[in-house]
């Protein structure tokens, strides 16, 4: 009897399934791969060699966000950006005598140097340089610094567009920095001005009255050369004249200024000559040399102190002013005591030491010029408009001048020293009938006056440079000043210096800088042929 089996079940093996579970999942659909960002197409789209796909590269990389996108630009509009040939990777380089050392542009890291074959070079043309210099400004629009934003707009001047007027105008209305908003507001203007609407050209002449932008200044020179419309080139006249008005009227200013910087020099330089020739009656012709020594103080002191400029500038005011007037104490000692009355007999003797002085700085420091360097406080200027800037050099001259003088109106009209200088100039005789020594007093005052042009010789130092003949180029314009204003008189030598100092920069322009000087010499000789006392005459009885 056969037995009867019962039925095998048959079991699944273990690997199959294993096998169809993976067949499975690579059926599944994949995860797709990270799109690429717009900072990566735009570093690919650099490796292309047509300039129009560069540009989209740029727009790419501008849009991108990321704060890799400014340095690389940058180093494109410098001519730094390179490929690597053999690895095709991005690299910014510097030259380093025959070899390039280069840094990742990616990563910033520094890759050591190679050969220059080994590099090819990012190449771009003057549309894209134009375009690079818009995209870098339009980044710099949002900048914490208004500073910053300013200049942004300033450079996108040239290349408005649509787009860009878009975003100005957006950016416009949250702008707290009025320099800012008001350039913002100019370059709304000018992209008006390129509109195809006859009307929207009007309007954005009605903004730009008086605006004193160059950029302004050319657009509607262009305009009024292409403009069809007979209201629009009509329009655009009036407001160019507008703009050329105040133009001439920031160059009268600036002339005015340069004007009163200059007659301050020559107050500076005139008011000591002023106190001496007043005073005691010397014609000193070693007065500008007195000046040169307070010059070379100034130099010295910034030899001595080479880290610190705005402390030895400060220094050699005092130190100056101590040792031209040590110096003119000493002349007046020994030389001028033994001439008083004898003008002709002081002119010449003055004279003589004003060449012995010369002489001795030539032997001292050599014939050669010397520069003293501007504190930092005392460099740049101040930029009242975009085509009138006043130099911070000269207004700080102009505010030493003020205070100058008032310190040493002062002394004249409330010491004691100066009621006795007064007194002496005035009436020597009454003077010593009254105890006033009058020799003691002549020293002094010579000695006041010589430290002043000490003084003088700091501010010239600030303005061109020092050497033996710096005096001789101020000496005969401090008389010119003294004899216009006034012998003695304090307010007659400062409107003086600031008439002839205003007068001889109006008429620069017009005759050359020789020939102005001439007619402001003729005019002097004009002038005191009516009025021999100059412009305040000086009181008492030696005038009577």
């Amino acid at each position: 009897m056969t037995a009867i089996h019962a039925p095998r079940i048959l079991r699944p093996h273990p690997l199959p399934a294993a096998l169809l579970v993976l067949l499975c999942l690579l059926c599944l659909p994949g995860r797709p791969a990270a799109a690429a960002t717009p900072f990566d197409q735009g570093i690919t789209l650099l490796a292309a060699r047509d300039f129009q796909s560069k540009a989209q590269a740029i727009d790419l990389l501008a849009d991108s966000g990321d704060t890799r996108a400014r340095s690389i630009l940058t180093a494109l509009l410098a001519g730094r950006l390179f490929h690597v040939k053999k690895t095709g990777a991005l690299v910014l380089a510097e030259k380093q005598g025959r070899a390039y050392r280069i840094t990742g542009a990616l990563s910033g890291t520094a890759e050591g140097t190679v050969r220059k074959r080994a590099l090819r070079k990012v190449t771009i043309n003057n549309r894209l340089r134009r375009h690079i210099k818009a995209v870098l400004a339009r980044l710099d629009l949002t900048d914490p610094d208004p500073a910053v934003r300013l200049a942004a707009v300033n450079a996108m001047l040239s290349t408005l567009d649509p787009g860009s007027i878009g975003l100005l105008t957006k950016l416009r209305a949250g702008e707290q920095d009025p320099r800012v908003r008001d350039a913002l507001a100019t370059a709304i203007a000018i992209g008006g001005l390129r509109s195809s609407d006859s009307r929207t050209r009007l309007d954005a002449l009605a903004g730009l009255d008086g605006n004193l932008n160059p950029a302004v200044r050319n657009e509607l020179v262009q305009l009024i050369a292409d403009e069809q419309d007979e209201a629009v080139r009509s329009r655009a006249r009036a407001t160019l004249a507008s703009i050329e008005t105040r133009i001439a009227w920031s160059g009268l200013a600036e002339t005015l200024f340069f004007g009163l910087s200059t007659g301050s020099v020559l107050v500076l330089a005139a008011i000591g000559l002023a106190i001496t020739f007043g005073v005691i009656g010397v014609i000193n012709m070693a007065h500008g040399e007195l000046i040169m020594l307070g010059a070379y103080t100034s130099y010295v002191l910034q030899q001595l102190l080479p880290g610190s400029v705005g402390l030895a500038l400060l220094l050699s005011v005092p130190v100056a002013f101590l040792v031209s007037g040590g110096v003119g104490i000493v002349i007046e000692k020994t030389v001028i005591r033994f001439l008083y009355g004898r003008p002709l007999e002081t002119l010449l003797a003055t004279f003589g030491i004003s060449l012995i002085l010369q002489q001795a700085v030539r032997t001292i420091f050599s014939p050669l010029n010397r520069s003293v360097a501007s504190p930092a406080w005392m460099s740049g200027m101040i930029q009242v408009n975009p085509v009138l800037s006043l130099t911070m050099n000269r207004l700080t001259i102009l505010a030493f001048t003020a205070l100058v003088f008032s310190g040493l109106y002062w002394i004249m009209k409330k010491s004691a020293m100066g009621l006795q200088v007064r007194a002496v100039a005035q009436n020597r005789a009454m003077a010593r009938a009254m105890g006033v020594r009058a020799a003691r007093v002549d020293a002094l005052t010579f000695g006041l006056g010589s430290g002043i042009a000490g003084m003088a010789g700091v501010a010239l130092s600030q303005l061109t440079n020092v050497g033996p003949n710096l005096g001789q180029a101020y000496i005969i314009d401090s008389f010119l000043v003294v004899v216009f204003g006034g012998v003695g008189n304090l307010w007659g030598t400062l409107l003086g210096g600031l008439t002839l100092g205003v007068a001889n920069k109006f008429m620069e322009p017009w005759t050359g800088a020789v020939l102005a000087k001439i007619m402001i010499l003729v005019f002097i000789i004009l002038f005191i042929q009516k009025r021999p006392s100059g412009l305040f005459p000086q009181k008492g009885r030696a005038e009577a």
